[in-house]
């Protein structure tokens, strides 16, 4: 089967989880910028973790499925319905043959994830199907989906009869706000820091910049000093890491980063609270809480726990 894009929408692509392994040769890995809301998304169709799916953005694609299939859609709230009728976020659903997705407002998050049962047949590049948007390669022929376009989905085996589709419980969701507290870790140039620094990275609320993008989020706020001028060279650098630019201002990396960078390292958001960064757009806020590494393991072995049970209880769905 196929589905077919009637409207692309201001972003769409293909993504998966990113490419792993290849930082060394200098290629960013891509993927979702809600690992979470992709994974849980394949979860709930029965498929991998690491599937191919779309990644939306609001103004949002119109999409029409030239047969039936069984299709999931999470992360944020962007109003979708088939023919009219409202369709809930975090759990799986029907789609008959000949019937259009819509999304019709904004109401929660920036980003959804929209999983495929059997997932998208595309080329895989260096172990991925993320779409590199600057490379031009991976993805859908290396770009956004354009009208017209058709994504074939792979084979899979059929729902058996009687089968509930699953949905996600309360506790497996992020949080999302338009003004999270997110939880981050000492970076490797932390001590550099300022008293005052500290403080001003700790202490304020920063705004997310109008020029941030899937590389980066740029924040501003009150700008931070480190303790001495310092010459830093270059290290690596990933999803997450919070870096201190020249005039103060601070950044977070995001999915598109690159592999190293010259800035210092101040922190590094912990992944359980990943996706509540992925879900913010220009205007909305954000503070930092700092914790220590373990906690943050913690938070993730947690996480991966449920998770587990969730792909349990999909598996027996799916038969």
């Amino acid at each position: 089967m196929s589905l077919l894009i009637k409207k692309p929408g201001i972003l769409t692509t293909v993504q998966d989880l990113g490419r792993r392994g290849w930082r060394r040769f200098g290629v960013n890995p891509n993927g979702a910028m809600d690992p979470v809301a992709a994974r849980i998304a394949n979860i709930l169709v029965g498929n991998d973790d690491n599937t191919s799916l779309l990644e939306i953005h609001f103004p949002a694609a119109e999409i029409e499925f030239e047969r039936d299939a069984i299709l999931s859609i999470c992360g944020g709230d962007l109003g979708a319905e088939i023919d009219g009728t409202e369709i809930a976020p975090w759990r799986a659903f029907a789609a008959k043959a000949g019937t259009t997705l819509r999304f019709g407002r904004k109401i929660a998050g920036e980003r959804v994830y929209l999983a495929v049962r059997g997932g998208f047949e595309v080329p895989v590049w260096l172990g991925s199907s993320s779409t590199n948007l600057a490379a031009n390669i991976g993805g859908y022929q290396g770009r956004r989906l354009q009208a017209r376009d058709k994504l074939e989905v792979g084979e899979h085996a059929s729902l058996q009869g009687g089968s509930r589709l699953p949905a996600v419980s309360t506790s497996l969701r992020p949080h999302y706000s338009r003004f999270p507290t997110v939880r981050i870790i000492p970076g490797a140039e932390f001590e550099y820091l300022s008293d005052r620094g500290r403080e001003s990275l700790l202490g304020q609320d920063f705004s997310i910049s109008n020029r941030s993008n899937r590389m980066g989020f740029r924040l501003d706020g009150v700008p931070i000093t480190l303790e001495k001028p310092h010459e830093f060279i270059s290290a690596a650098v990933c999803f997450g890491t919070v870096q201190l630019l020249p005039d103060g201002q601070v950044i977070v990396l995001m999915a598109d980063q690159q592999t190293a960078g010259g800035y210092p390292r101040i922190a590094h958001v912990v992944s359980h609270d990943l996706p509540l960064v992925g879900q913010l757009g220009a205007g909305d806020k954000i503070a930092f809480h700092l914790i220590e590494l373990v906690e943050a393991e913690q938070l993730a072995v947690q996480f991966e726990k449920e998770l587990s049970l969730l792909r349990v209880a999909c598996r027996f769905a799916y038969g």
